[in-house]
């Protein structure tokens, strides 16, 4: 390099994040593979969705609107909720970096569990905080573990619940316990899974009556449009204010918005993905674990899935995909001695059943 040459660096912490890597798709030398990797809704979206999606197809040459009023008018009627308190964004995880942006930086803390959504950890260096990590008790969050952990530079704390890729959760008081623990941070609840679990508004009322309790939701999972990349996020009007400040005005474009306001108002789709969700998840709980393969309750549309060690897991992961089934490793959420399992159809979670089975046998015959 010559003397007149600067090096021009990024700013602190963008080079400690490692790559997100999404769920695998394709398996070298294997033809119609089953994906189970990325907790996607095997029946995928609401043909009322689809057919929003190609109306607004017509217009792809127009800007979309930038307040996204119907799709607020939609979640809001189905939730209960007041639409001017209501955000959406590219997925859910725009609107955690939007958090991140606005309310943390140098000198700041962003907390969150051992085996919580690596965009946490991504979105605090990139607005230059310091992510902060906590034990979790049993792949359960540990609410006494976040309180102790947080410091007066504490800004966001992030928990996902149910959480991903434990499929674990936690009570509601312990919610409202940990946000008035630490009232000087935002506590931001991720249900990007709540639609999984009954009777769970996903952190909304709580978001509704503290001014440090933030909800985030998604419509990549149950709704089935993970393409289509939209989530939404609730809370006080004052937390709203300033991230459509830092919103970029068309975030969404007209086809996301509109194929997110039919699948929000089509409850019959959702309430049929639901129950056949319940159904196969205890199945194949119950079947793996009839095969020496435990797993802790889940309350999301996945199988946590527990080996004896990484090794086994990662025999286990390769076994699969010979047979073209893909699951996801998550040894990058301090779990490699699992493996997450997506609730699929019926045909597909008795075949990943059937196959992990076959691999247990073998295995302990091979001893």
């Amino acid at each position: 390099m010559s003397q007149n040459q600067t090096t021009i660096a990024p700013q602190p912490g963008i080079m400690e994040i490692a790559l997100y890597e999404g769920g695998a798709s394709k398996v070298a030398g294997v033809e119609n593979v089953v994906k189970l990797s990325s907790n996607e809704n095997p029946f995928g979206p609401s043909e009322k969705a689809r057919e929003a999606v190609v109306r607004a197809a017509h217009g792809l040459h127009r800007y979309p609107n930038t307040d996204h009023a119907g799709l607020r008018a939609a979640i809001a009627e189905v939730h209960g909720l007041d639409p001017e308190r209501i955000i959406c964004g590219v997925g859910s995880d725009e609107i955690i970096h939007f958090l991140c942006q606005a309310y943390a930086g140098p000198g700041t803390e962003v907390l969150f569990t051992e085996h919580g959504f690596l965009m946490y950890r991504i979105s605090a260096h990139a607005a230059g905080a310091t992510p902060v990590e906590v034990a979790e008790r049993d792949r359960v969050t540990d609410v006494d573990a976040l309180i102790a952990g947080a410091t007066p530079r504490t800004r966001l704390i992030f928990v996902a619940n149910p959480n991903n890729p434990t499929g674990t959760m936690i009570g509601l008081p312990e919610l409202e316990r940990l946000a008035r623990a630490v009232p000087q941070a935002i506590l931001v609840v991720d249900a990007a899974y709540a639609e999984y679990v009954e009777d769970y508004d996903g952190g909304a009322e709580l978001a509704s009556r503290l001014s440090n309790v933030f909800m985030t939701r998604t419509f990549s999972k149950i709704y089935g449009l993970g393409g289509l990349r939209v989530g939404w996020g609730y809370g006080p009007r004052e937390i709203v204010d300033v991230l459509n400040r830092i919103r970029g005005p068309f975030n969404l474009s007209n086809v996301a918005l509109e194929g997110a306001e039919a699948a929000m108002r089509d409850r019959e789709h959702i309430a049929r993905c639901q129950a056949e969700n319940a159904r196969m998840r205890a199945w194949l709980a119950e079947a793996l674990a009839e095969k020496g393969v435990p797993s802790d309750t889940s309350c999301a549309n996945f199988i946590l899935a527990r080996l004896a060690d990484a090794e086994t897991a990662g025999a286990c992961d390769e076994y699969l995909k010979a047979q073209g089934l893909i699951v996801r490793r998550v040894g990058g959420y301090g779990l490699p001695q699992c493996l997450r399992i997506t609730v699929g159809d019926e045909a597909s979670c008795r075949r990943v059943a059937h196959v992990i089975g076959q691999f247990m046998a073998e295995r302990a015959g091979s001893r």
